[in-house]
C-alpha cells in the first residue's frame, strides 16, 4: 500500500496551482512551465462561462480556455507566475488568473521528489518562515467545484450568477463508477459530464452551492455533485509592465 504523507509545519509546503488562460496562451505558459521545471503538470481544454464585466479584468470569457494545474512548492509560486506573465508579454491584458490550493496530504513517494528537488535550491530564511506558517493565512476565497450531467452548465451558471458568481469555466469530462450514484437516487446517471470551476468569495460559496441545488442537485437530471475548496492565493496573469 502506498504512503501518504500529511502536512506538516516542519516539511515543505506544497500547493496544487491553477492557471486559466485564453487558448492561445497555450504555448507560452507551457514554455515558462518547462523553464522553471514545474513537477506533474497538466492542461485540459475548457470552456469560459463568465458574466462581461470580468472578461476584461480576468480574461475569463465565453471562449476556449487552456486550464493548467501542477503541483509546487509554495515559496516557488511568485516565480513561476512571474515567469508565466514574462512569458505571456507585456501586452496580455485580461491575460486570466492564476489561484492555488494548499495541499494537505501527498503520497510519499511524491513527495519525496519535491524534497530532493528543494535540497539543491538556495531558500532564503524568510521565505522558510512564511512557509512553516502556511497554516495561519486567512483564507479569503474558495473554489466551488460543481459536476452535472453533460447540456446543463448553461442554465447552472444563470442560476450561479443569480446567487453572487461571477463566472466560471467548463471542463468535458466522463464519469465511471456511476452505479453507486443509481444506487442512491435510483436513477440514470449518463456518463458523459460538465465539470464547472468557479471561483468565489469565501463567504459567498455556501449560498451559491445553497441556491443551485433545487434545480441541478442530486436527485434533479442535473445529477449534480457540489463542494468547495479553500483558496489561499489568487493571481492575476496579467503582465507587468
Amino acid at each position: 500500500m502506498a504512503k501518504t504523507i500529511r502536512a506538516k509545519s516542519d516539511q515543505i509546503r506544497l500547493k496544487a496551482l491553477f492557471l486559466i488562460a485564453d487558448w492561445d496562451k497555450l504555448h507560452a505558459i507551457s514554455e515558462a512551465f518547462a523553464k522553471e521545471d514545474c513537477l506533474l503538470s497538466f492542461v485540459s481544454k475548457g470552456s469560459g462561462t463568465a458574466s462581461s464585466e470580468i472578461i476584461n479584468l480576468l480574461g475569463i470569457g465565453a471562449t476556449d480556455k487552456a486550464v493548467f494545474t501542477c503541483l509546487v512548492q509554495s515559496t516557488e509560486t511568485p516565480r513561476i507566475i512571474q515567469e508565466v506573465r514574462r512569458a505571456m508579454g507585456t501586452g496580455s491584458v485580461g491575460a486570466g488568473i492564476a489561484f492555488s490550493i494548499p495541499l494537505g496530504g501527498i503520497t510519499a513517494r511524491i513527495f519525496s521528489m519535491f524534497e530532493q528537488t528543494a535540497q539543491g535550491a538556495d531558500t532564503e530564511k524568510s521565505d522558510t518562515r512564511e512557509d512553516n506558517n502556511m497554516n495561519a493565512i486567512e483564507i479569503k476565497n474558495e473554489m466551488i467545484v460543481s459536476i452535472l450531467n453533460q447540456g446543463n452548465s448553461e442554465a447552472f451558471m444563470t442560476e450561479a450568477r443569480k446567487a453572487g458568481a461571477r463566472g466560471g469555466t467548463v471542463i468535458n469530462a466522463r464519469g465511471i463508477s456511476q452505479e453507486v450514484m443509481k444506487k442512491f437516487f435510483g436513477m440514470s446517471v449518463q456518463d458523459e459530464k460538465e465539470i464547472i470551476f468557479i471561483l468565489a468569495d469565501k463567504d459567498n460559496a455556501a449560498p451559491i452551492m445553497q441556491a443551485v441545488v433545487p434545480g441541478f442537485g442530486a436527485t434533479t437530471k442535473a445529477a449534480g455533485v457540489f463542494f468547495s475548496l479553500p483558496v489561499d492565493q489568487v493571481m492575476s496573469l496579467n503582465a507587468l509592465s
